[in-house]
């Protein structure tokens, strides 16, 4: 299965459902289910935005800890987009996101760069739709 790491805490709301949009320097033609992985990496830059960009009861939602170096959920990627109405698209590429899914017990993994494969092995009995 295909996979992308994203840095925290950006991998928590793409799996939660508060963030639809990746934006991506590179455009890609995949399309299907994607595992999210969480880097090992946090975005302090990003989450200070995240604070001050967002409306109190969406910034009330953030959790207090976060999974790092795991595979965090799932999520539907439907299109690649160059502009996008979402308050979370800044381009130049957007990668679009449905059905995002958390699991509930993080997979421990290690991420990678670009959209990369995921053996079988590794997500056999996860609750994958």
């Amino acid at each position: 299965m295909k996979c992308l790491s994203l840095k925290q805490p950006w991998a928590w709301l793409m799996t939660n459902g508060l963030k639809d949009i990746e934006n991506r320097k590179w455009r890609s033609n995949y399309r299907g289910r994607l595992l999210i992985q969480a880097s090992k990496t946090w975005d302090q830059e990003g989450y200070d935005f995240i604070q001050n960009h967002l409306e109190d009861s969406e910034r009330l939602l953030l959790p207090e800890r976060y999974d790092f170096g795991a595979i965090i959920g799932v999520v539907n990627m439907v299109d690649c987009v160059n502009h996008h109405p979402s308050k979370w698209f800044f381009g130049p590429w957007g990668f679009v996101f449905e059905a995002p899914r958390a699991f509930q017990n993080p997979i421990p993994y290690k991420g990678q760069l670009s959209i990369f494969d995921i053996p079988d092995r590794v997500v056999e009995g996860l609750p994958i739709p």
